[in-house]
């Protein structure tokens, strides 16, 4: 038999005339089938693992961006704005703050003073002037340099009522609270410097949050406004602070001072406190005691930022420092005559103080860094 050679063309006619193609079709469509169905398969099980993935891990994400949401919102109050102005000098604000206190915080942080060990030793006037040589500290050069030793003592002499000399008693008075009052302004200065720093910014930390709560209950600043805290945070002209000093304790002479540590005669009506000599028996004031000095010098501080019979003080300080002007302590006084029943004689008391012992040469002085802190302050 003569074989004949197929064509391409014959070969595949032949081919597909005994059903070749359409059962090797038929394979293909089987065999592609299986893989789709595995391809279902897969798909599914992948989305279902997504779908327990998603959801296992959503609670925490939506728990993180609710805290970086709470983290970054910021303090909003109807003051906000007309401060950050006051902060821009866009404009001159009217001086409004606001009239509600809360006192329940207030004095927490000068409580504190009273867990501080009992071991306190007076000093006695001889040794005490004694230090004040050794160091070099002079109310002369502190005139002219401006410049105060940080010499912080906790009790005044027992002795300040035997010092004959009044000039030598009252340069021995200035120079043992004069560290101590501006210490305190220090601490004010640096935390109005902070205040202004966080206002500052668009977003505030977690613990710039804090602070400004810690703050706010410290001032008894209700409602959280921003603008009653900047009014409220602010120092004490040294000159002011030295003089009613003075008159309260008779330049460190008085009973209160010595045995309550109390420089500024504060009352209190509960708690612990000295009795006045000349009280009536029905007066239930007492003078408020301290255990160190500077608990004392705080308080005072707390107490004109805060009280609601000095708001007409720190409006006008306030207005002074919207006009870029040095408190003054002489025009400060004259909205102080609610501090003493005598008024506007109490008033022209401290002016006399002042003006008489030359007290506004200590405005300016500065307290020589301890800490690295106060050295932005220098």
């Amino acid at each position: 038999m003569i074989r004949k050679k197929l064509t391409l063309a014959e070969a595949k006619k032949f081919l597909k005339t005994k059903g070749f193609f359409l059962n090797l079709k038929k394979n293909s469509q089987k065999k592609n089938l299986r893989f789709e169905n595995l391809g279902v398969f897969s798909r599914t099980i992948i989305s279902s693992l997504l779908i327990i993935l998603f959801f296992s891990i959503m609670p925490p994400i939506l728990s993180f961006q609710e805290e970086r949401k709470f983290l970054s919102k910021e303090f909003k109050n109807n003051s906000q704005n007309d401060f950050k102005d006051t902060l821009n000098n866009k404009k001159k604000t009217r001086i409004n703050e606001d009239e509600s206190l809360v006192k329940k915080y207030l004095f927490d942080d000068i409580f504190s003073y009273e867990d501080l060990p009992s071991d306190t030793v007076r000093l006695s006037a001889k040794t005490i002037k004694q230090l004040f040589d050794d160091t070099n500290y002079n109310l002369q050069d502190v005139r002219k340099n401006k410049l105060v030793k940080p010499v912080s003592l906790s009790l005044l002499p027992n002795e300040m009522k035997m010092i004959e000399n009044t000039k030598k008693r009252k340069e021995l008075f200035i120079q043992i609270i004069l560290p101590l009052i501006i210490q305190e302004n220090n601490t004010i200065k640096l935390d109005r410097k902070k205040l202004f720093q966080v206002l500052n910014k668009s977003k505030n930390s977690k613990n710039e949050k804090i602070w400004l709560e810690k703050k706010f209950k410290q001032y008894g600043v209700a409602n959280k406004d921003l603008s009653t805290l900047k009014i409220r945070m602010d120092e004490i002209p040294t000159s002011l602070a030295i003089a009613q000093a003075a008159k309260e304790t008779g330049w460190g002479t008085s009973r209160f001072a010595l045995e309550g540590n109390a420089l500024f005669g504060q009352w209190t009506w509960s708690g612990d406190g000295i009795k006045p000599a000349g009280a009536d028996d029905n007066s239930t004031h007492k003078v408020m005691k301290f255990k160190v000095l500077q608990a004392s010098v705080k308080a005072y501080h707390r107490n004109l930022n805060t009280h609601s019979s000095y708001r007409n003080f720190r409006s006008a300080r306030a207005e002074l420092r919207d006009e870029k002007k040095e408190l003054d302590s002489l025009a400060l006084s004259k909205h102080l005559d609610q501090y003493a029943e005598t008024g506007k004689k109490y008033v022209e008391i401290l002016q006399q103080i002042i003006r008489q012992n030359k007290l506004t040469d200590f405005d300016d002085a500065k307290l020589l860094p301890s800490t690295i802190a106060l050295e932005s302050l220098t």
